[in-house]
């Protein structure tokens, strides 16, 4: 089994989750994940090739959006030892805000518990990760001192 986040990069707060089986790659429910508001996506080398994909092209909002994925560490160009490599430094800015996306699964993990996942089915498995992260967003709003807004 797998979860795929997608995570607000201002607040940390998971908007969108979905459970997949395990041989499910990542790329290919990217495109579910990211919103109408969305400007920029940031990923890790699994969201590569992701504004290639047919329902990228097709659709116009998510041809519009920047896709900002870093590269494979293999990837990189070599330099000499007095240059600046400006490659590793725009991939470690990319890079810590891509891990906005991996800290509300240490919030779930750590403050809930949820180490270990027990298949009891798909949708079974799904149900209790949706409560898990509207219970982390939760907890995220806490920690920053904030409270819910009345409608």
């Amino acid at each position: 089994m797998k979860c795929h986040v997608g995570v607000d990069a201002g607040t940390g707060y998971a908007h969108t989750m979905e459970a997949t089986s395990a041989n499910v790659h990542d790329v290919t429910v990217t495109s579910e994940r990211i919103r109408e508001d969305d400007e920029a996506v940031y990923g890790d080398s699994g969201y590569l090739g992701i504004e290639k994909r047919e329902e990228a092209v097709q659709n116009e909002h998510l041809s519009s959006v920047d896709c900002r994925i870093n590269l494979r560490p293999g990837r990189f160009p070599k330099v000499s030892d007095n240059a600046i490599d400006w490659t590793r430094q725009i991939e470690k800015r990319q890079s810590s805000v891509c891990s906005k996306a991996e800290h509300i699964f240490r919030i779930i993990k750590c403050q809930f518990g949820y180490r270990k996942v027990r298949y009891r089915g798909l949708k079974k498995n799904e149900n209790r990760l949706y409560a898990m992260f509207a219970c982390a967003n939760l907890y995220l709003l806490a920690m920053a001192g904030r409270k819910l807004q009345e409608a």
